[in-house]
């Protein structure tokens, strides 16, 4: 691995941790990924190993279709929706893939998730939409779903999806990590204004 590429795989380790200790990811799912300049290739988590215990050797190089260039390990299963999203936004260098349970828990509604604070409303540009994709892999005929999206909002953040959690975005690993971090607070913020408001107090 070149001396550039295992920079940006150890600051892709640095997001992974701190999604692990944040608790927006438990176990060996989600999946973060870095666009490798000047290349249409990326570093990808290799399938299967934990964001509590990753490395920069735990990362593959693939291409943009998730077809394995260097390394060991299978890549995830998500690499062609982290390479569609680097085809379609050329200012965004990383993904972050989390299952976070209170955005899990919101995007059941199918509704878009409001800022419903000042924080969110400071830092991000609009609602977080939610896309409904009957599908454990965000599939190429899904696509045209999340193309969508960025036609409308190019410097959107983020997306849920629906029964499978956030897909954030940023000008590099540890900014997509902080993304991903600002929308599980805002779902949790929002589910608990919910239920205060049904409890009449």
């Amino acid at each position: 691995m070149e001396e550039h590429v295992k920079k940006i795989a150890e600051e892709l380790v640095i997001a992974c941790k701190r999604a692990y200790t944040r608790g927006i990811q438990t176990g060996s799912g989600g999946n973060v990924s870095a666009r490798i300049p000047g290349k249409d290739l990326m570093l990808v988590k290799a399938s299967g190993s934990s964001f509590a215990d990753s490395s920069p050797e735990g990362f593959v190089i693939t291409d943009f279709d998730g077809n394995l260039v260097e390394g060991e390990g299978k890549p995830t299963r998500e690499a062609l929706l982290h390479g569609l999203l680097y085809r379609i936004c050329p200012k965004v260098n990383a993904v972050v893939h989390v299952h976070s349970p209170y955005s899990i828990a919101w995007a059941s509604t199918g509704k878009a998730l409001t800022r419903t604070t000042w924080h969110a409303k400071l830092k991000v540009c609009t609602d977080y939409p939610t896309l409904d994709v009957p599908a454990a892999v965000v599939g190429k005929e899904y696509f045209p779903l999340v193309e969508k999206l960025y036609d409308e909002c190019p410097e959107l953040p983020g997306f849920l999806l629906v029964d499978h959690g956030i897909v954030a975005v940023g000008k590099d690993a540890i900014n997509a990590e902080h993304a991903a971090e600002l929308m599980e607070e805002t779902a949790q913020v929002a589910i608990l204004k919910a239920a205060v408001s049904k409890l009449g107090l």
